[in-house]
């Protein structure tokens, strides 16, 4: 009989088998396009299974994954990682929970980091629970060390976020744990662009509900997300229009004090 493994790593075999299969299904969903996106499971102390560089991610095969150590320097394979690797091994520097990353351009999520609309409502209550709020890291070339560096500040806190004018990055505590927040994270922003843009109304949760979610979400053991604003958590100005004549009134009235004492001295 075959021993289990007990290890809190998955062994280099299973990892290999879990990234071609993550990879297929980010091609499917059409997550990907071309050779684009990357997935990254972390295998051992000083051990990252990676995907390479110029390959399809629905046709990548586990012969052509490469592993590396946290440095970004070649262990074993017969092929190059990603350039965007730097973005993944600062996702594991900053926060040792994570297992496991995927980086990808789902088109409707995409399209939020190109417009900067961060994911911050609360309409849907898997997602806070799930995901919770995506923020927009700052744009940086892609494949340069300012990637890694702009998302740094989101890795501890959050469980995904948006790169502008790119794409979007995911992490958990394993790689279908991070593949799915790339699931839901698509899907909460295809909802919002639907209610925002489509419908042109969406009813969000209030601070008491989204508070009941985050809770749940504790309850659940995950302790990241940041908490999504409410429709009492905040009001936009639009919803008290001033009155220009009350507004006019009183920038009459203060300069001509303003005047009068001027004159006075």
């Amino acid at each position: 009989m075959a021993k289990k493994n007990i290890s809190k790593y998955l062994t280099h075999e299973e990892a290999a088998h879990a990234i071609v299969e993550i990879g297929k299904r980010m091609y499917l969903k059409g997550f990907v396009a071309s050779n684009d996106g990357n997935i990254s499971i972390k295998i051992g102390e000083n051990e990252i299974l990676t995907t390479p560089t110029c390959v399809s991610k629905g046709y990548m095969t586990e012969e052509m994954l490469v592993k590396v150590d946290l440095q970004g320097q070649v262990i074993s394979g017969t092929t190059k990682p990603s350039s965007e690797l730097k973005m993944h091994l600062r996702v594991y520097s900053e926060n040792p929970d994570v297992m496991a990353v995927t980086h990808a351009h789902p088109p409707v999520a995409t399209s939020f980091a190109i417009a900067g609309i961060e994911l911050d409502r609360a309409i849907l209550p898997e997602a806070v629970v799930n995901l919770g709020t995506v923020p927009i890291a700052p744009y940086a070339t892609p494949g340069s060390q300012a990637v890694p560096d702009s998302i740094a500040p989101y890795c501890r806190d959050y469980n995904a976020v948006l790169l502008a004018n790119h794409g979007a990055v995911t992490w958990g505590k394993d790689v279908f744990e991070a593949y799915h927040r790339l699931e839901s994270l698509e899907y909460y922003a295809t909802v919002l662009m639907y209610t925002g843009n489509i419908i042109g109304k969406a009813n969000e949760l209030s601070s008491k509900q989204i508070s009941e979610l985050v809770e749940i979400r504790r309850n659940f053991g995950i302790n990241t997300g940041g908490v999504p604003k409410g429709k009492d958590l905040e009001r936009s100005t639009d919803d008290n229009p001033p009155d220009e004549l009350l507004i006019r009134d009183i920038v009459e009235e203060v300069t001509k004090t303003v005047l009068k004492k001027y004159r006075s001295n």
